[in-house]
């Protein structure tokens, strides 16, 4: 902005002059101008420090206005100043724009793990035993408005001592071996427990398209908000360490030695006994294999005996035939000369006779020209 040439007084001689009590006058028409531009200028420079003013808030109060809940966390809208808690809506992981005076009331939405060591309970012999467990529950996204107004934030102590009361009531129809011995049949019945006492005794919504419905349960839509338990869904429960008292102890670890060496000296009855009849089924395989061998020499040679018995029947029937074909072919009649053929013939088949001719006439001649 300019300033006017014609001004007499300026801001610095005003301030000088105040100090100094002087006053400096100029004419009425002066004064006027100075007065319309000094206006003119205050009504400027608070428009501009009201616009910085509220850039200002803006740039401060917008961010503020914004809230965040993690993947892992449930929320409802609480108010700053007056505490004022907003359940008509249910907030799951992300960043909203509540206002700078509102914040989240936070809950967990993942699985939650407790863990109940050495909880005293009495079995049905009246022995105090001492039990671990081990329990994972969810808080329902549904029911948080029924949990936040009965606990608040503090439900886990409700939790647990639930729990406790929960086992407390359901171990006590078990004796202590019962208890050593069914492990899963127990760790069953104080799921149920603990599952009735935390999640009540509605049914699960839905459950009923997939057949899923706990027996007994009540449908949800009749089910009443005293029925819902503490509004958590058990995902999981386990039975940890048992303690049980050391004369107890004792007396079970004797029983089991005895019965492990029952079992070791029955298991050594029933091995010799094995050896036996396996020595016996040996030695039957033995005389087995024995037999098997001398039948199977006795029909070797009797086999061997028939064929050389059929071999030699087959040789003189053949000669037979052969002799009588001969016979009639030369016309040899006479008994006496077919006697003497079948004698050379006889002798000829043996090894150890050498037949030569015999020849009664010198032959003379030659037999084939010789040159000298």
């Amino acid at each position: 902005m300019e300033s006017d040439p014609d001004a007499v007084v300026t801001s610095s001689e005003l301030m000088s002059s105040s100090s100094t009590a002087s006053v400096i006058s100029a004419s009425p028409e002066q004064n006027m101008n100075t007065g319309t531009e000094t206006s003119g200028f205050a009504v400027k420079a608070l428009l501009i420090a009201g616009g910085c003013i509220g850039a200002l808030l803006i740039l401060i109060l917008i961010p503020i206005s914004f809230s965040a809940l993690e993947y892992h966390q449930y929320g409802f809208v609480r108010q700053k100043s007056t505490g004022t808690v907003d359940t008509t809506k249910v907030y799951s992981g992300g960043k909203y724009f509540i206002g700078p005076d509102y914040e989240f009331k936070v809950f967990k939405a993942n699985t939650q793990f407790i863990t109940l060591e050495n909880v005293t309970v009495f079995t049905s012999d009246k022995l105090e035993v001492s039990i671990t467990i081990f329990i994972q529950y969810n808080l329902r996204r549904g029911e948080l408005p029924l949990l936040h107004k009965q606990f608040g934030l503090y439900y886990e102590d409700v939790v647990k001592n639930s729990i406790i009361d929960a086992v407390k009531g359901s171990i006590p129809v078990y004796s202590t071996r019962q208890l050593i011995l069914n492990r899963l049949q127990v760790q069953e019945i104080i799921s149920k427990a603990i599952r009735d006492r935390l999640g009540g005794t509605c049914c699960r919504p839905g459950c009923a398209y997939n057949g899923s419905c706990d027996s007994g349960c009540v449908p949800y839509s009749s089910c009443a908000d005293n029925q819902k338990g503490l509004y958590l869904d058990v995902k999981g429960t386990q039975i940890g360490k048992l303690v049980i008292p050391d004369d107890v102890e004792n007396r079970f670890l004797r029983v089991l030695i005895l019965q492990e060496e029952s079992a070791r000296e029955k298991f050594y009855q029933e091995a010799q006994v094995v050896r036996k009849e396996t020595e016996k089924m040996v030695a039957q395989t033995k005389n087995d294999a024995q037999e098997i061998k001398q039948n199977a020499t006795v029909l070797s040679e009797y086999i061997g005996t028939v064929s050389k018995a059929n071999y030699s029947a087959a040789i003189d029937n053949a000669r037979v035939i052969g002799l009588k074909k001969l016979f009639n072919n030369l016309n040899i009649t006479d008994q006496k000369y077919k006697s003497s053929f079948d004698y050379l013939r006889t002798l000829k088949d043996l090894s150890n006779i050498f037949l030569t001719v015999d020849f009664q006439q010198r032959i003379a001649g030659s037999f084939g020209s010789s040159s000298k």
